[in-house]
């Protein structure tokens, strides 16, 4: 092994490590680097994309037939009568390509299975993915919104909620959804410095910022889970959500980087928590909760607490898209909150969202988010892009006219056997867990050490490696990039590896790269021992 002093990374947080990690696999120009630290994915859904492609320029022609006496690239705004008719000579001169035909299955899905003016649908979507109108209304485009109030409705676990008792918000990702949220909840006095705020441990690390910043300086209490209960939070854990002073929780579910669901039981102590408590507010974020097994999102359980955040970004490998929803129930518990603040607190509220109506105290929370996500003063210009809004609806539909879930099955199998893979060459069992989405995985330095090579050696390694240290010389070793567990929260010293972004023989090489690395420890190990007297 190598003489470098690799002590000076020990305190960066994970994604400060990353490019020091990457710099350092990258020196060897004779293997190749393998990066498992970042969750991008290396898959994603081609139909919509076609769809989305194919539908542009099927608008492109209609903006141009508007204009049709002015100079060519000039266009105006697609005519509403007779676009139907146009469209679908325009599926049958090219339903042998993908994308079309699938435009005009979406079609027929929107007006036969969801009930929606398919007419009224089309413009919608043509208008939007031309970009030629600022979103109105801003929150959402109104078809829009109704299709993925039902995408959202199945795809979290959400029995018995009709669609008009749910609100969403279109935003640019799950990053930017958690900004206007808290930013929101400061604004609007739900939350002000020094209140405690609960967080579900281990969880993505900026989640971990966000309350200590200048803006916010809350006081964070841990939810830790158990890695002996499979990552579940241990009931005592949950309670602590009994005590009053807290405000908010706030999680991933399915958690990152263990990658595990919450389990029924951990729902239904939280549930009951929720009863005792019915001022809890229930931050949460469900983005890969889509590759899980009969997910059920907390917002199923207790919709009146949580604001619900999805991601559209890992399960439809659209990270660059930034495309994301915040989801409240009409009953949510924050409108509430709002209605109780002191005439002090609601005056000065009426003051900052006068501008937007001549009644400001009747201004529901998702809609305050909404203007604060532009100043308020802004609100006019507000809302996620037009096309941006087509690309989700067309992912949603896509996954919600897959009867047989093909694309689902296909995306969760690839990672878990990626999953397989590594686990398999690096020499250790991988677990059988049936919340267990696998997505990422924790590799726990000290039960791999002891299932490797036993006891003793496992303690060796606890109290003569430094686990951050480990990993820069993994990486400038062997080439392999992974993220300490430590930085999201994790007690034990372990490494994040993402199964999203390489393929399975990538994974096994990882599993390969790190057994290989064990072994040259345990060699160190045997050398450095004390003799046994005889």
């Amino acid at each position: 092994m190598g003489n470098t002093d690799y002590s000076k990374y020990a305190k960066l947080s994970p994604f400060e490590l990353k490019d020091n990690l990457i710099e350092l696999a990258q020196n060897h120009t004779d293997r190749m680097m393998l990066n498992a630290g970042r969750g991008n994915p290396n898959f994603l859904a081609t139909i919509p994309r076609r769809a989305f492609f194919q539908l542009g320029l099927f608008a492109t022609t209609e903006s141009e037939f508007s204009f049709s006496y002015m100079p060519e690239g000039l266009g105006g705004f697609p005519r509403p009568v007779g676009l139907q008719s146009r469209f679908d000579h325009f599926v049958m001169e090219n339903k042998d390509k993908a994308g079309v035909l699938f435009l005009g299955k979406a079609i027929s899905y929107v007006r036969d299975q969801l009930g929606l003016d398919p007419d009224a649908f089309l413009l919608e979507m043509v208008e939007g993915i031309l970009g030629c109108n600022y979103p109105v209304p801003d929150r959402m485009l109104r078809l829009s919104e109704t299709i993925i109030k039902e995408y959202i409705l199945r795809e979290m676990g959400v029995q018995g909620m009709p669609k008009e008792g749910l609100d969403l918000f279109a935003v640019e990702g799950g990053t930017a959804a958690m900004a206007y949220i808290f930013n929101s909840l400061k604004e609007n006095k739900i939350i002000d410095k020094g209140d405690r705020i609960a967080i579900g441990a281990p969880i993505f690390t900026p989640y971990l910022e966000i309350p200590k910043l200048n803006d916010y300086q809350l006081e964070q209490v841990l939810i830790e889970a158990d890695p002996q209960q499979g990552w579940q939070y241990p009931e005592a854990e949950l309670r602590k959500l009994e005590d009053p002073t807290i405000k908010a929780f706030f999680l991933v579910n399915p958690s990152n980087p263990p990658s595990v669901k919450m389990s029924d039981e951990g729902l239904a102590i939280l549930a009951d928590i929720v009863r005792k408590r019915p001022d809890l507010i229930i931050l949460t974020d469900d983005v890969y909760g889509t590759f899980a097994d009969q997910f059920k999102s907390i917002f199923a359980i207790c919709p009146n607490n949580t604001i619900l955040v999805y991601s559209f970004s890992k399960y439809f490998g659209a990270t660059g898209w930034r495309l994301g929803v915040i989801a409240l129930s009409n009953q949510n518990i924050i409108d509430q909150k709002i209605a109780t603040l002191s005439k002090k607190d609601k005056k000065e509220l009426e003051e900052r969202y006068s501008s937007l109506t001549t009644d400001p105290s009747g201004i529901k929370f998702i809609d305050r988010m909404v203007a604060d996500s532009r100043n308020v003063a802004l609100n006019h210009t507000a809302g996620l892009s037009t096309p941006q809004q087509v690309q989700v609806v067309l992912f949603a539909l896509f996954n919600m006219m897959d009867s047989r879930q093909d694309y689902k099955n296909a995306v969760k199998s690839v990672v878990r056997e990626r999953d397989a893979a590594l686990h398999r060459q690096l020499g250790v069992e991988s677990t059988h867990d049936l919340n267990a989405v696998n997505y990422y995985t924790l590799v726990n330095l000290e039960s791999t050490s002891r299932e490797l090579y036993g006891d003793e050696f496992a303690d060796w390694v606890m109290k003569t490696k430094n686990p951050t240290e480990l990993l820069f010389r993994i990486a400038d070793e062997t080439g392999v990039v992974l993220l300490p567990g430590s930085g999201f929260g994790v007690l034990h010293p372990s490494a994040r590896a993402s199964l999203a972004n390489l393929n399975e023989y990538q994974y096994a090489a990882i599993g390969n790269s790190l057994r290989r690395f064990a072994e040259e420890a345990y060699e160190e190990y045997l050398n450095n021992r004390p003799k046994r007297k005889k």
